[in-house]
């Protein structure tokens, strides 16, 4: 599926944008080709980004934990256009390039690294974690960031799989 054309783009799709992108940013360029292929469903895509938007910018999380397990998730959903979109920001959130490759090995160096990429391993293999990757998130992280843990991985494995099945190219540079 291809990207709305920029001729369609009308008030119901700048709408839709609304939740995570500022209106600045709310034209087919700035928004990517993810967001401009999603908005052939403008009502699903408004649904979708207020749920993103929360992941992104209201999570309990860390910056720098969201991305850990974001990347993990979309790099064992083999999504390589959300793994290389997020690399930037993982950076931002202090993530060296080092780092991303370990997270992408499964392997980081860092205790709670470990952690939430055998926690992401773990909901990705078997949909649920076991009892002692409970137990050592709840030693790390409170109850809401639990969820926001959780519910990050599931939503990029979500996006990921629909950035696949949807045949989203990347954008030129």
């Amino acid at each position: 599926m291809s990207p709305l054309p920029t001729e369609e783009w009308d008030d119901e799709v700048l709408d839709a944008l609304a939740p995570l992108l500022p209106p600045s940013r709310s034209n087919p360029r700035d928004a990517g080709n993810v967001l401009a292929t999603l908005v052939r469903h403008p009502a699903l895509t408004r649904a979708y980004l207020h749920f993103n938007a929360h992941l992104l910018l209201a999570s309990t999380l860390s910056p720098r934990i969201r991305e850990v397990a974001l990347l993990r998730a979309v790099h064992v959903r083999r999504s390589d256009y959300l793994w290389e979109h997020h690399i930037p920001i993982a950076q931002r959130a202090g993530i060296t390039p080092d780092e991303i490759d370990a997270i992408r090995q499964g392997r980081p160096a860092d205790e709670i690294d470990r952690l939430v990429v055998g926690a992401v391993d773990e909901l990705d293999a078997a949909n649920t974690v076991s009892d002692a990757t409970w137990s050592a998130l709840r030693d790390h992280f409170d109850e809401r960031q639990v969820l926001d843990l959780i519910f990050t991985v599931g939503c990029y494995q979500l996006l990921g799989a629909a950035v696949n099945t949807l045949g989203v190219q990347p954008e030129p540079h």
